[in-house]
Order: structure tokens, then C-alpha cells, then sequence
């Protein structure tokens, strides 16, 4: 417990000398490294203010219990034992909070996310379904002022998506996205259905964490590339030029085309990153197969094959499988409004972590 503690006085010291360091004329001069420094404070922010709320409790419950030890009326001392039980419950809940905010972050969660959703079972209402959450997710990433940037589409005939690949880009996003990876699974009356049954469909949606170069290398001669002309919509410069491209990573087999820009390069450019990022993925499952079955069943594991969530429009009910959580406001989750149930799933993994003595995740 010690440790801890002295854990904690040390992040109180740095959080005073970074708020010294970006009080400096020439810090605020330059701009990457107020960021960097301010990222940093934000980030030790609620773990000082939850150590300083624990400091007042603590000295409140000792300051009771002198008065307990040492008062001479009887009226006082019964007053202040009632007081200290309501503290000393409060110090623990604190104390618990603090091992959950002393957790190692994911180091992945401040990097930007490219995500992949796919159609899965249902034909069209699987595609419609897809496209559903990509509004979902695109209005989330509004009402959190990230940049969408679509990387490819496959559009279904009936007005729904087949594919999608795009990034998002902004402050702590793969954070908050993460917990999305998995299959999502939907029970409604489909447009086409006359007899009004409920049908169900799915659709898989894959988070993958942005990476640069330094982090995954990719051989050129490890690369088949093929370009194509683009197919859909696109103006006169589609079934004309051929910019579209697709890559195959020989060693893995993995495919990553892109079409959507009307030049090669940033086509090419693109499909690299998509590369790039489903490689570092590739690494990430694999070094969580070499650790404990705990790490497995963590919140975040980011099985893709997992049902992760079932959305039911007839009862106006979303239920998260993973933590037993069931909301009865599905027209706003699917509006984009998902930070309640993202944060439910933030704090049910850190727990889950900490009950199983379980660090920040490999790098």
C-alpha cells in the first residue's frame, strides 16, 4: 500500500511542475510542446484530484476519531462516531478508485483509429444495418469534434453498405473507440418484410489504432500491388482513369484496396495506412494468445468474431453482452449518443483489470 501512496505524492509533484512548465513564456511559444505538456497534466488531473479528496477524508476521519479518543461529552462522542462511519466507508471507496486511476493506461489510447465495419448475415438488412452504424459512429465523432476520413466504400444496391473503412482523428480516440471491435447484432422488422416479422442480422465492426512507420515495417517486396479503375460513384473520372489500388501483404495475405480518392498516390497512400494498421493489429492479437486467459476475457480484447451487442428497435433496447448492461434508449444511442454507454464499458474493464492484477496492455 505504500507504494502506492508514494506513487501518488509523486504524480502530485509532477502535476505542480507541469503547470509551472506551461506557465514558462517559452513553452507557450511553442505550440507541440504546450500540447504535449498539457496532455500530460490533463491526464494526471483526476488522479490528483481523487489523491487530494482522499487526503481530506483521511484527516477528517482522524480529526473524529481524536474527538472520540479525548471528549469528555458523551453527546459529542456519539455524534462523531457516527460521523466517522460514514467517512471511513467513503476513504475506502476513494482508496479503491485511486487503484483503478493508478492503472496503466492502454498506450495505444491516444492514437487516432481507422475502423472497418462489415455486412455480415441478413443480405440487405445486414447492409442497411451497416450503414446505421456508420451514421452512428459519424455522428459520435461530430459530437466529439474528430475529423472523419473515408478511406473506401462498397455501397449495396438497396442503400446500404456492404464495407466501409474509415479513420477518425482527435484526442484520446482509439480510447474510446475500442471497445467497439466485435459483432453487433440487430432485431427489427426489415422495410421489405410485409408480415411485419422481426428479423435478425449482424454486422462486424474492427477498431484498429493508427500506427506510423517506426511501429510497423512493410517491405516493399512483401507488397503485390494492382491497380484498377474505380467502380460506383465518383464523377467522370470513374471507369476512365485507373487510380484505384489494392494491396496484398504477401507473408499474411491480407487485401486492403482504396478508391476513393481520384489520385493514385493518395490511394496508395491510404491503403498503407489501412495496411499498416491491420498489421500492428495482427501483433497485438498475437501477444495477447501469449498471456493469461484473464487478459482474454477483458473488456477490450477486441475479438472481432465476439457478439459484442444486440440493438432490438421493437423494444427501443440496446444490450452490451459483455458487461450485462441493457439501456432502454436505443434511438439515442444509434443518433450517436454513446458516451454513457462507452464509459460503463471504460470502467468495467479497468475494474476487471484490477481484480486480475492486470497492467496496461502490451505494446
Amino acid at each position: 500500500m505504500s507504494d502506492m501512496f508514494d506513487k501518488l505524492e509523486l504524480t502530485v509533484s509532477r502535476f505542480e511542475e507541469l503547470g509551472l512548465e506551461l506557465s514558462r513564456p517559452e513553452v507557450g511559444a511553442d505550440p507541440s510542446l504546450f500540447r504535449t505538456l498539457a496532455r500530460e497534466r490533463s491526464q494526471l488531473e483526476p488522479i490528483v484530484e481523487e489523491y487530494l479528496r482522499y487526503r481530506r477524508l483521511k484527516q477528517d476521519v482522524e480529526g473524529h476519531r481524536d474527538i472520540i479518543r479525548h471528549e469528555d461529552d458523551e453527546e459529542l462522542r456519539r455524534l462523531a462516531l457516527e460521523e466517522v462511519e460514514g467517512l471511513e466507508r467513503s476513504l475506502e471507496e476513494c482508496e479503491q478508485e485511486l487503484k483503478i486511476l493508478l492503472i496503466p493506461k492502454d498506450p495505444n489510447d491516444s492514437r487516432d483509429v481507422i475502423v472497418e465495419i462489415r455486412a455480415g448475415t441478413g443480405g440487405e438488412e445486414a447492409a442497411l444495418f451497416a450503414a446505421d452504424l456508420y451514421r452512428m459512429y459519424s455522428r459520435y465523432a461530430e459530437s466529439k469534434g474528430w475529423r472523419l476520413e473515408l478511406i473506401t466504400v462498397n455501397e449495396a444496391s438497396a442503400g446500404g453498405i456492404k464495407e466501409i473503412t474509415f479513420g477518425l482523428v482527435g484526442d484520446d480516440v482509439y480510447g474510446s473507440m475500442k471497445f467497439e471491435s466485435g459483432v453487433h447484432r440487430v432485431q427489427r422488422v426489415p422495410a421489405t418484410e410485409a408480415s411485419g416479422r422481426v428479423h435478425t442480422s449482424a454486422a462486424t465492426v474492427a477498431v484498429l489504432p493508427e500506427v506510423e512507420d517506426v511501429d510497423v515495417e512493410i517491405n516493399d517486396n512483401d507488397l503485390r500491388v494492382d491497380i484498377f479503375r474505380s467502380g460506383g460513384k465518383g464523377g467522370q473520372n470513374v471507369n476512365k482513369v485507373e487510380t484505384a489500388v489494392r494491396l496484398t501483404h504477401i507473408p499474411t495475405g491480407i487485401v486492403v484496396s482504396c478508391q476513393e480518392e481520384r489520385s493514385q498516390l493518395k490511394n496508395r497512400q491510404k491503403a498503407i495506412k489501412v495496411l499498416r494498421a491491420r498489421l500492428y493489429e495482427q501483433k497485438l492479437q498475437e501477444q495477447n494468445a501469449e498471456i493469461s486467459a484473464a487478459r482474454r476475457s477483458m473488456i477490450g480484447s477486441g475479438d472481432r468474431s465476439d457478439k459484442i451487442r444486440t440493438y432490438n428497435f421493437p423494444q427501443n433496447r440496446l444490450t452490451d453482452h459483455r458487461i450485462g448492461l441493457t439501456l432502454y434508449n436505443l434511438t439515442e444511442v444509434v443518433n450517436g449518443v454513446l458516451d454513457d454507454i462507452l464509459e460503463k464499458l471504460k470502467i468495467a474493464d479497468r475494474t476487471a483489470r484490477l481484480e486480475a492484477g492486470i497492467e496496461g496492455r502490451p505494446s
